[in-house]
């Protein structure tokens, strides 16, 4: 009983930490609670630590779809797994595993995250290649003078 209480308390205070954006703390706060135990919802907070922290993604990749696998209808989860995609450079699969966690639930922290990554328009020649002239210039010209 008081290992469960110190655990929550640890996972409570790293969940916090983190939203106050120390990554550190909460990297110690979600270590001390892994010795206790290993919650999907710890996987999913610890994996995107030490993914930030320690650079370490093919860990913080596995160990947030062990937590996926585990709960799949978490939205939170998806969150982190974004999270980690971006950190990694990995825009489209970052904008993947957001849109899936939107479709289990309603998350104020996906949405933000989705709005400031935001998303291209498509090209105004579809059959040239994104980064062409015709396409790049035309559509700087046109968002300038706020036609598109």
């Amino acid at each position: 009983m008081h290992d469960e209480k110190a655990y929550i308390e640890l996972l409570d205070k790293g969940i916090s930490l983190l939203n106050e954006n120390n990554r550190l703390a909460a990297l110690a706060c979600f270590e001390r609670a892994y010795s206790i135990g290993k919650t999907p919802k710890l996987l999913s907070y610890f994996s995107y630590c030490i993914a930030t922290e320690r650079g370490q993604i093919s860990e913080a990749l596995k160990l947030c779809n062990d937590a996926l696998s585990q709960e799949p209808d978490y939205p939170a989860h998806y969150l982190n797994l974004g999270r980690i995609y971006l950190h990694a450079g990995k825009k489209e699969e970052a904008l993947s595993a957001l849109r899936k966690g939107l479709s289990y639930g309603e998350n104020p922290s996906i949405k933000f995250l989705l709005e400031k990554i935001g998303t291209r328009k498509k090209p105004l020649f579809p059959f040239l290649p994104r980064n062409s002239f015709l396409n790049r210039y035309l559509g700087l010209l046109l968002h300038r003078l706020k036609l598109r």
